[in-house]
């Protein structure tokens, strides 16, 4: 490697070693790879293989000053070895754990073959079906999980989750915009204290690669027990803020929010889908407007004209609450087509 490409830790090539997965002397080409501001991700290139590790940093990759505990490495490890118990595809295969140093070993997916998500939404290849899947697998394991007590226990992560997702999200925001202050703590009360399902807390197409078999989800250092909720308004969530950027598939980004929702809620059978869908639908609009005014803005809404637009439209939903997702999604169309809020022919 040369002197300006960066490095690995000596503790890296020593968790290799000591799990057998690399051999003393053995040359090894590490990659840093992009993606999250949490972790450290690495692409290792070993004599006809290839594997991925990953470390979890003390303080993330982002501006405002965001510290979470390591230990999340091992809740990420546990919420994978769930999933793919369930949904062997929906997993990267699992090769060794680290739980002391907060790091683990999982099978590299080549992108020729496990194209994430992001990257084809925002190259405007936009295939509702995609998103429908995800909701089926999302809806799935959330299903599997529902009401068992172990899982309860072994997720209790309480602390964790705060730190990853109500504080920088909910709570930041609501510090951002004291006039809905109540309003987004009431949220963050709600959330917080709601515990029916296994929840991954970072369903973002970033976090989302196209398999041949289906969606493979990443990146679950968030994962708690809690609210089911939060995981699918956290993901349509994403497919709306794309729909401003990605103006000329606009349609198919809002018919996969809307396909994503409805393969999810056939799936919820551990309450009623009018309850779920009533704290989904009232958390959304928290979540677009924390993508905007947060600690984790989004990287391509870069044109004030699409800022404003997220907070005129979620500020008005987050005071006249909608009870449906599929009302969240009809508002934030409907926004869309009237002369002052439209930006269907404004160039991303």
């Amino acid at each position: 490697m040369s002197a300006d490409v960066p490095h690995p830790s000596p503790a890296l090539t020593d968790f290799l070693i000591a799990h057998k997965l690399a051999r003393t002397g053995e040359t090894a080409d590490w990659t840093p790879l992009a993606g999250g501001v949490s972790s450290d991700l690495w692409r290792v290139d070993l004599p006809g293989r290839s594997l991925c590790v990953k470390r979890a940093l003390a303080r993330l990759k982002v501006a405002a000053d965001w510290q979470a505990p390591v230990s999340r490495n091992a809740y990420e490890w546990a919420w994978m070895r769930f999933a793919s118990r369930h949904r062997p595809d929906s997993v990267p295969e699992l090769l060794a754990h680290d739980p002391e140093g907060g790091l683990f070993a999982m099978a590299y997916l080549p992108p020729e073959h496990y194209p994430m998500w992001k990257a084809r939404l925002l190259a405007g290849e936009v295939r509702p079906e995609t998103a429908a899947a995800v909701g089926q697998l999302l809806g799935t394991l959330h299903a599997k999980s529902a009401g068992d007590a172990g899982l309860a226990t072994q997720f209790a992560t309480d602390d964790n989750f705060h730190a990853l997702r109500i504080e920088p999200y909910l709570l930041a925001t609501a510090a951002a915009h004291p006039e809905l202050s109540d309003t987004l703590q009431a949220l963050a009360d709600r959330t917080v204290t709601t515990h029916l399902a296994l929840v991954h807390g970072d369903v973002s197409p970033k976090n989302i690669l196209v398999g041949p078999s289906g969606p493979v989800l990443l990146d679950a250092e968030c994962a708690w027990y809690g609210d089911p909720a939060f995981d699918l308004a956290f993901c349509v969530n994403h497919l709306l803020l794309k729909s401003l950027v990605v103006h000329e598939r606009r349609a198919e980004l809002l018919r996969s929010a809307r396909v994503l929702a409805e393969d999810y809620g056939r799936r919820v059978d551990w309450e009623p889908l009018a309850t779920l869908e009533a704290r989904s639908a009232s958390l959304l609009p928290a979540l677009l407007l924390a993508r905007v005014d947060g600690k984790s803005p989004v990287e391509y809404l870069t044109d004030d004209r699409h800022r404003v637009f997220v907070r005129t439209v979620a500020s008005t939903l987050l005071r006249a609450p909608a009870h449906k997702v599929s009302d969240v999604l009809d508002a934030w169309a409907t926004a869309l087509e009237t002369p002052t809020g439209s930006l269907s022919s404004r160039p991303a």
